[in-house]
Order: structure tokens, then sequence, then C-alpha cells
């Protein structure tokens, strides 16, 4: 076997979990080649978070142009949608991100092999050029392997995809004609994400979800504000609903749904399905290699190092389960990296400190228990609350939708869970995250400075408000 085709580590799927485990392997030393088929930075960069994101944004600042600045004496023509440039510009932003993957490949000397692969043995990968048969195989051999090959869109027997009338996100995100109507199915992040972005630039959108509320993984009280939220930007729910099925007829669908005892049709132009994600595991050489597997098809490893039942080989990300989310796979990428070049006080990724963010208007973000989560776990919780209505900033800027809601234990004064609905949530969340770290009292946060006039105050005003010594409320 040429020298050249031998690693210390070989990480096969190039998303943001396999890219980062990569760099920081290569940073502690480490000859890394990293395999991916299809293309740099997996679903995050390409069909996932930051194409959502460019839309998202996009489409809320059309939506602004049409109601939002009048009441601040702007006003302006109605603005035209252009769709197409708007999914050139999510396009361009794209590739700006991938190409700054393969940037740092090449400055960390990583190499990037180009091609499906596949484990034949422990240490030994098959990689199968993309568009060339078997006989464009080459193999590479590597003291370890980590498994970062990400998720995808789950089909639902009654929907199967045809990507034209019945699609996925990855569609949805590439739409090029405005629908009229779209029925998505599926109230989690990503339903109701995709449902934000199309109700703004015009479509009639009714979400199916087979639950009684919207983002079942949130806290119940932040899920209903925001689902009012929501209804009143014109987004119809219907809970408790299941499709049965669709037919295709005259370039529309006909989907078919029920919710107990009652059943209904809906004649939309799309019918977007947004039911979760699964693991992505074929023709890895899972079974060959004899990697354990639990019932969902998620890769079983050792919560501690991230490997599998067989030595050597490592996995991370929405393939092993839990959260499915790109940072929390980038903090496994990095333990694992670490864990396997024996680097001292590393390897240790702390999920109940993990964030989550759903970018509709306004966002809603969160990190640590919910309400119900805390009580579960046995804590004696208090609550506090602060509205953005109280919030000056908020006020001066026109966007006093939401609220901050903290979860104390009301022994310990431990800050158990940080909760913000509020037009910047995503990034007031850092502040929560950093104290929820450094395993902070809720104290701490209240006595805190916090700048004047800003966003942020509402954090420290909950947090007082635990213990029911909020200032301006």
């Amino acid at each position: 076997m040429p020298d050249n085709n031998n690693f210390d580590l070989i990480v096969i799927g190039a998303g943001p979990g396999g890219y980062v485990a990569a760099i920081r392997a290569a940073q502690l030393g480490m000859r890394v080649a990293c395999v991916e088929r299809e293309y740099l930075g997996g679903t995050c960069l390409n069909v996932g978070c930051i194409p959502s994101k460019a839309l998202l944004d996009s489409s809320h600042k059309f939506e602004a142009l049409k109601h939002g600045y009048a009441r601040q004496g702007i006003k302006s023509a109605p603005p035209q949608l252009d769709l197409p440039a708007m999914i050139k510009f999510k396009e361009d932003v794209v590739q700006k991100n991938t190409s700054g993957v393969g940037y740092l490949f090449k400055k960390n000397k990583i190499e990037h092999v180009k091609g499906h692969g596949r484990m034949t043995a422990p240490g030994n990968v098959e990689v199968v050029a993309a568009g060339s048969g078997s006989s464009g195989s080459s193999t590479y051999t590597a003291k370890n392997i980590l498994i970062a090959t990400g998720s995808a869109p789950i089909q639902i027997p009654s929907l199967p995809f045809d990507g034209k009338n019945i699609i996925s996100s990855t569609e949805a995100l590439a739409l090029t004609d405005l629908p009229k109507k779209m029925v998505v199915v599926g109230g989690g992040y990503i339903g109701v994400e995709m449902s934000s972005v199309w109700s703004r630039l015009g479509t009639e959108i009714t979400v199916l979800e087979f639950l009684p509320q919207i983002l079942i993984a949130s806290d119940r009280e932040m899920a209903l504000a925001l689902q009012k939220l929501l209804e009143k930007q014109g987004i119809k729910f219907r809970f408790n609903t299941t499709a049965q099925g669709a037919e295709i007829k005259n370039g529309k669908v006909r989907l078919t749904w029920k919710s107990g005892d009652e059943t209904g049709v809906e004649e939309v132009d799309k019918v977007l399905v947004c039911v979760g994600r699964r693991p992505v595991t074929d023709n890895l050489g899972l079974k060959e290699v004899g990697v354990e597997i639990d019932q969902k098809g998620f890769l079983k490893v050792d919560p501690k190092t991230f490997q599998t039942n067989v030595p050597g080989i490592y996995a991370i990300g929405d393939v092993i389960g839990g959260i499915m989310l790109a940072h929390k796979a980038e903090e496994e990428g990095v333990a694992a990296a670490e864990i396997m070049a024996g680097h001292r006080g590393g390897g240790h990724v702390n999920y109940h400190a993990c964030p989550s963010v759903v970018y509709t208007a306004p966002q809603l973000a969160q990190v640590g228990y919910t309400e119900d989560d805390a009580k579960k776990a046995g804590h004696e919780i208090k609550v506090g609350k602060f509205p953005f209505t109280a919030n000056g900033y908020a006020r001066a800027t026109d966007e006093t939708d939401g609220f901050v809601k903290i979860i104390g234990d009301a022994k310990t004064d431990r800050l158990l869970g940080v909760h913000i609905l509020c037009a910047d949530a995503a990034s007031l969340i850092a502040e929560a995250t950093i104290a929820m770290e450094f395993a902070a009292s809720v104290e701490d946060v209240a006595r805190s400075f916090h700048p004047h006039p800003t966003l942020e105050e509402a954090i420290k005003e909950a947090a007082l408000a635990t213990d029911k010594q909020a200032i301006h409320m």
C-alpha cells in the first residue's frame, strides 16, 4: 500500500461534525483524510442550516418592507418579489461557505478524497470515485476511522417524495416559482421555519401536525406563544392530524388528512414533508466490520469516547442520534479528535448546555431544561419571566413580541433552563449558554451587568423575577 494512502485518521463525511473533527485532528498533528461523496459542508452548509437562514432572512426583509416600518415613519412603494434572484443569492451564500471549508482543508493539509467511502475492514476504507464504477475505486488505510455521515429527511410511506409535488426541505430551498398553496406535514423546527419562509413570500400555508403542539422538544409555554404569533402572521395549524395520502391531478396535489373521526382534503400546489430525519448509514460497510446499530438505525457509541464497539472506529453527529444540530456535531467532532490524539483535558461534551434555535420571526431559543423536564428530573423549580413589551430597546426598535423565561432550582438557585422568544433570540441565548456551562446560579445572572439599552436586559429581569425582584415589571 503506498504511503500516501495511509493516514492517522480518515473521516467519512464532510458536514459540520466531520470537517471540524478533521481540522481539530490536523491541528493536533494527525495526518487526516476526509471522504465526501457529494459536497463539502454536508447538509448544513448546502441544503440545511445556511441556505434556510439565507431564505429566512430574505423573506423576513421582504415582509418587513411590506408591513414593518410604516409605524416608524418609513414609507415605500410595495416591494416586488424576484424569487429566482432570492434563490440565486442563497446559492451564492452556500458557495462561499463550502469554498471556505475547502480553503480550511488546504490550510490544515487535510486531503479531500472525493467519492463514496465504505469500510472493508477495521482501518480500511474503499472510496469509489463519484460518477465512476467499481473500477474507479481506491483503498485507504488509517489507525482511526470517524463516521460523520449525518442524516437525511424521513420519507413517510403515504407521501413518497417525487421532488416536484411532494417535496423535502431540500427542494423547498430551491423553488423558483411561488406556490399559491402549500401543506407542510410536520410542525418541528424545519417545518415551522420553512412555513415562515413561504408564508412571508405569499404562499398560503397549512401545517399538519400529528402531535397536539408545534416544536415538541421546546418548552410548552414558549411553543404555544410562538404558535399564536405565527397564526397572526397567517400560518394555519391543524393538530392531532395525520396525512393519509396524496393524488396528483392537473398539476395539483390532493392531500387527504385525518384528525380523530374527521377527515378532509386539501388541494395545494406543493406538499412539504418535514417529519424528522434519519441517520445516513447506507453502504458504509457497517455490518461487514461489525459495528453495532440500534433499533432506530443509529450507531451505538461509548458516550465518553464516541468509539463504536469496534476498536478504532468512531462516530459523531446525527448518525449517533441525540439532538440533531450542527453545533452538537461540531463539539462531538472536536472531542473525538482530542480523544484519539490523547489530548490532555479534551473530549467532554456537555449536552445540557447545548442551545437550540428556531429561526422564525420572532426567534425561539433555549438552553437547558424545559419546565416539564426540570420537574421530571426531580427539581423543585422557580420560574421568572419578563416580557419584551417592558424592555426599552425592544420598544425603540418596535420588536416587542415575546418574553424571557428562566427556570431555576428553588433550593440551590442553580440555573436550570433559559428560554427566549424575541427578534434576536439566537444571539441572546449565547449568554445563557455560557452561564449554564459554568454552572451559574440564577443570582449570578441577575447581579451581572447588562448594558442599557439592550434586549439582554430582559434576561437580567427574568432572573430577578424568579425571586419576585424584577425592577421594570
